[in-house]
């Protein structure tokens, strides 16, 4: 395979266009058309549809841009570090997160990871969606309790636990050794809970069934906290979310979710080789949790 070709073809692709790939690369439109309609014939196939404004791949265009994207990226890694005498990590890093962590945990472990390797630049993405590393262009992915993804490949970075919070002052529910049952609280929910949850948690006297009755719905976490911090009701959060709330005593634990600990996972596309730069913010992640 003509590995210019190839490379010509994902740089059309990475910037949406023939006309965009000129511009940031410098090189002739019309030698980009060329080099990618060669790559076509040689492979036999349309790698993109060029009926429309914007770069529309194929089927086959797409096979070949998931498994050609990465390696294409190491090599020219491996050039830079080769030519600069460095193996430092450098390069853009673009990672997605879920929000509480995004906002929580990730621009602490951003700022030291910037501080360390200065030729990155790093690209944080505060998104409760479940992306797709390929097709939305991520080095990295966190997520939160992933189910099991052939696609991907990763590390577990921490462990969380959800705990239920209440403001001072409010009068613990869950004081008698019993399962309240029916009895309602008010509470602050996030939009995905479901409007009959009962919310077993675990004291020190022992495990309690606790039915909340849920007035406000939100779809942050970090709203439903600051409706906590205003006196709305009780929530089950993540404890890292309220654990600077909770050592400063805006906030009171009840009890924790009688649930398994949430798992935090960091995955990558496992059809490419982890970048050095990949690696450094990996250490980086677990150094911090």
């Amino acid at each position: 395979m003509d590995l210019p070709a190839l490379t010509d073809f994902n740089l059309v692709v990475t910037h949406g266009g023939f006309g965009r790939a000129s511009r940031a690369s410098g090189r002739p439109k019309a030698t980009l058309s060329r080099k990618v309609s060669e790559l076509e014939a040689s492979l036999g196939v349309r790698l993109i549809d060029r009926g429309s404004r914007t770069v529309r791949l194929t089927h086959e265009g797409r096979a070949l841009r998931e498994r050609t994207q990465g390696p294409l990226a190491e090599i020219a890694e491996a050039e830079q570090a080769v030519a600069g005498g460095s193996s430092e990590p450098s390069g853009r890093l673009r990672i997605s997160a879920p929000i509480v962590l995004a906002h929580v945990l990730l621009p602490k472990v951003a700022a030291r990871f910037a501080a360390a390797y200065p030729r990155v630049t790093l690209e944080i993405v505060a998104d409760d969606r479940k992306v797709d590393p390929v097709e939305d262009d991520y080095d990295l992915v966190i997520r939160i309790d992933p189910s099991p993804d052939e696609r991907l490949v990763g590390r577990r970075i921490m462990v969380d636990e959800r705990v239920l919070v209440a403001p001072p002052g409010l009068t613990p529910a869950l004081h008698l050794e019993r399962d309240i049952g029916d009895q309602g609280e008010p509470a602050v929910g996030h939009i995905a809970t479901a409007a009959d949850a009962v919310w077993r948690i675990r004291t020190g006297a022992g495990v309690h069934a606790l039915r909340p009755d849920i007035r406000l719905r939100f779809s942050s976490f970090l709203m439903v906290r600051d409706a906590v911090l205003a006196g709305a009701g009780v929530a089950l959060l993540p404890k890292l979310l309220v654990a600077d709330d909770l050592a400063a005593g805006r906030l009171v634990a009840w009890g924790t979710d009688d649930g398994p600990q949430v798992q935090i996972w960091a995955l990558q596309n496992s059809r490419r080789l982890s970048s050095s730069r990949v690696r450094a913010f990996l250490e980086a992640l677990v150094a911090m949790g």
